[in-house]
């Protein structure tokens, strides 16, 4: 997620100053050795299998002895790049509008006034702000999960940022004097955290309409209680006021990327939680030297004022947004609160009354998301995820317990049973183009107390700042690990890198081989042995490039219908009828703006080892899959001005897809409140819809609907 101008974390500023390798020294030293990938099926030949359920026993076979079925192919015509103010779908398909940022989602409440005036406690029952990650679980007449169910389910949204926030307040954001108003603060932290809501077809249509007043309809916010679950719960440094045995926390924030279980659950990752929090001036002499060096590696130097201001409102209820000494002991003061963020939290959305769970054995960063493998019953679950900061790393989760398909809707007790104990790692990528997984065990390869870098108590330790155990073991530095997703024809893992503007002639290398690499790219890897295994193949699938590119810089050829700029969101289509391997990729772009707005493609990937090499124009060699046609990467659709395309699910049947907008019209600067003139109207100026959004002013994040006209399948 780029930054805007309310969430001021800086994700172009590099915390990690270990002299692990960087993947771009890695690329150079690999072509160096090889001059080219295994031949293999071309991306426009690629044989594509049926989506795998992860409620199936199925798993993933090696695809070189899968039969090869009939290939899928893309059956809309390419969507032109546009600076519109409007979603622009394929001739044939229609958008709908879901739900928007302040929707009540209960009755009681009034509909969106569209003048801010909301009450703070009112968003327990309204939808967030900023949507992003997001997943649509079936369900069954009896409230259960059902994994083929199309026509009714539960959506889990994410609400990730308060954006500018022209939609929350009357005359948006306010400080006086360095100082937030309570009123305001108290409603950003409850527009912030996730949204549960019950979602079913319409009579004779596939657009899908929010059920409001259903007993499934809830929020989660940056105040809903939570337990903690795995290695670090209870842990002394965890330790707070609000929560003084370490065994609870407060509010979720931040929520970017997701994730979901076979067994029903959504997971749901706390970003850029740097937002929320402060840390007072001279703390340091309050610190003990190891306190002092995990604060730093985090981001959290003493003195750091947090974008949000919410610790400078009056009340000492607020005080909980500054991570400083205040007290003679941890359980009377706030100093550890930072700590309490940056997990992967479990959701169970069928049980309203069940209360969300921190999953601390998957590492606390700046989590993006946590994507799992498709799973096989017999064997572990595994989650891949990454850290989205540059110079940053990849991680993957791999359970203790394996799987058992009779834990389907075992909700957040399954999960105990799955997410709880297992083992992390980090990864290395090889000078040959091997991978490695490096494991984050305390007690094992100098991950303990006599460590140099940072004194490991435990392992509760390790997890809680697994960045310093990443370094200690030589993970490679990554270039701002995003979304990733599980091809689930070949479980292939992709993760997008999504672009580095940083990039100079001095640092030009086979990973990134441009100056100022502000279009980004994506790897992916295959792992040997098994998903569970330690070790990897990879290469670069796309690089992002404008197609009006000289060949050099555009390396993947790219052209008019598939050309992009920043991947971030990605998503492998998990339908169950023949769509297996149907890859779609978002933008959240700042440098091709001039041209089109951000936007979301399909493709049909090849696999690892298709491509070959390419040489820039300043002669810099690099290697990367085989370049994509028009016929297996394709723009699906653009979104409004000044937003992100973020999030998407389609259903089993493949006839509905729901994908989120992101801060339409985010720049405030330009806004004036009294004329009530801003860069985008978006939703309210959509063309098509009816619902009660049309016609209104102000720009507000929501999730879309998009059906085909004739009720035909979605992309394929």
């Amino acid at each position: 997620m780029n930054t805007t101008i309310v969430s001021e974390y800086d994700d172009n500023e590099i915390v990690n100053h270990s002299s692990n390798q960087h993947i771009d020294s890695v690329l150079a030293a690999r072509l160096s050795r090889r001059s080219a990938l295994k031949g293999g099926v071309g991306a426009t030949t690629a044989a594509l299998l049926g989506g795998v359920s992860l409620s199936a026993c199925g798993g993933g076979s090696d695809d070189d002895e899968t039969p090869a079925p009939e290939p899928i192919r893309l059956n809309f015509n390419a969507v032109a790049k546009s600076n519109a103010d409007l979603v622009t779908v394929p001739e044939g398909y229609q958008v709908s509008i879901l739900h928007a940022l302040g929707d009540p989602i209960h009755y009681g409440d009034e509909s969106w006034k569209d003048d801010g005036s909301e009450t703070a406690e009112s968003y327990d029952r309204r939808i967030g702000d900023g949507h992003d990650g997001m997943y649509y679980f079936g369900m069954s007449d009896d409230g259960k999960f059902d994994p083929s169910r199309s026509d009714r389910g539960l959506l889990c949204v994410n609400h990730e940022y308060v954006v500018a926030p022209y939609g929350l307040h009357p005359t948006g954001r306010i400080t006086v004097d360095g100082k937030r108003p309570a009123e305001q603060v108290d409603k950003e932290i409850r527009a912030h955290g996730a949204s549960v809501v019950e979602v079913k077809r319409k009579s004779g249509s596939n657009e899908m309409e929010m059920v409001r007043g259903s007993k499934y309809n809830r929020r989660i916010t940056s105040a809903t209680p939570m337990d903690f679950g795995g290695p670090a719960a209870g842990n002394a440094k965890l330790f707070n006021k609000l929560s003084p045995d370490g065994k609870q926390a407060f509010g979720m924030n931040n929520n970017c990327a997701n994730g979901y279980t076979p067994w029903g659950t959504y997971l749901t990752c706390e970003e850029n939680f740097l937002n929320v929090i402060g840390r007072a001036a001279g703390d340091d002499a309050q610190r003990s030297a190891t306190e002092i060096v995990a604060l730093k590696r985090y981001g959290l130097p003493e003195n750091r004022k947090s974008p949000y201001l919410w610790d400078t409102a009056e009340g000492e209820q607020y005080q909980r947004w500054n991570s400083k000494v205040s007290a003679a002991s941890a359980a009377e003061d706030y100093r550890n609160i930072f700590n309490t963020f940056g997990w992967v939290v479990e959701i169970d959305p069928f049980r309203p009354d069940s209360k969300p769970v921190k999953r601390t054995a998957l590492g606390r960063f700046n989590h993006e998301g946590a994507w799992p493998a498709p799973a096989k019953a017999g064997e572990p679950i595994v989650i891949y995820s990454g850290d989205d900061a540059r110079n940053e790393y990849v991680f993957k989760f791999v359970s203790d317990a394996k799987w058992d398909p009779k834990d389907i809707n075992g909700g957040v007790a399954a999960g105990a049973k799955y997410l709880d104990k297992g083992t992390l790692y980090a990864a290395k990528f090889n000078n040959d183009g091997s991978g490695e997984w490096l494991e984050l065990t305390f007690g094992k390869n100098g991950i303990d107390a006599t460590n140099a870098l940072y004194p490991f108590a435990d392992q509760a330790d390790v997890v809680m700042h697994c960045r310093l155990a990443a370094d200690a073991r030589g993970a490679t530095k990554m270039d701002r690990p995003e979304w990733g997703g599980v091809n689930p024809l070949n479980n292939e893992v992709y993760m997008t890198m999504t672009n580095n503007s940083q990039r100079t002639a001095a640092t030009l290398n086979a990973a990134n081989p441009r100056v100022g690499n502000t279009n980004g790219h994506i790897i992916r890897w295959k792992e040997e042995g098994g998903q569970a295994g330690t070790k990897f193949q990879w290469d670069v699938y796309l690089f992002g490039a404008r197609s009006d590119n000289k060949q050099s810089e555009n390396l993947s050829g790219l052209t008019a219908v598939n050309d992009f700029s920043s991947p971030d969101g990605l998503h492998f289509d998990q339908r169950s009828a023949n769509a297996g391997g149907l890859l779609w990729i978002q933008t959240d772009d700042g440098s091709y703006t001039d041209v089109t707005n951000c936007m979301m493609l399909a493709a049909i990937p090849g696999k690892v080892g298709d491509g070959g090499k390419v040489t820039t124009k300043e002669g810099q060699a690099t290697i990367m899959g085989s370049k994509p046609t028009e016929a297996t990467v394709r723009r699906f659709l653009v979104g409004p001005f000044d937003c992100e395309i973020t999030g998407v699910v389609v259903t089993p049947d493949g006839k509905t897809l729901f994908f989120n907008v992101q801060h339409p019209g985010e720049d405030a600067e330009k806004a004036n409140f009294a004329t009530s003139t801003f860069t985008s109207y978006w939703p309210g100026n959509q063309p098509g819809i009816t619902s009660s959004h049309k016609g209104l002013k102000r720009p507000r994040s929501a999730t879309v609907v998009v059906t085909r006209k004739d009720g035909g399948t979605i992309g394929i």
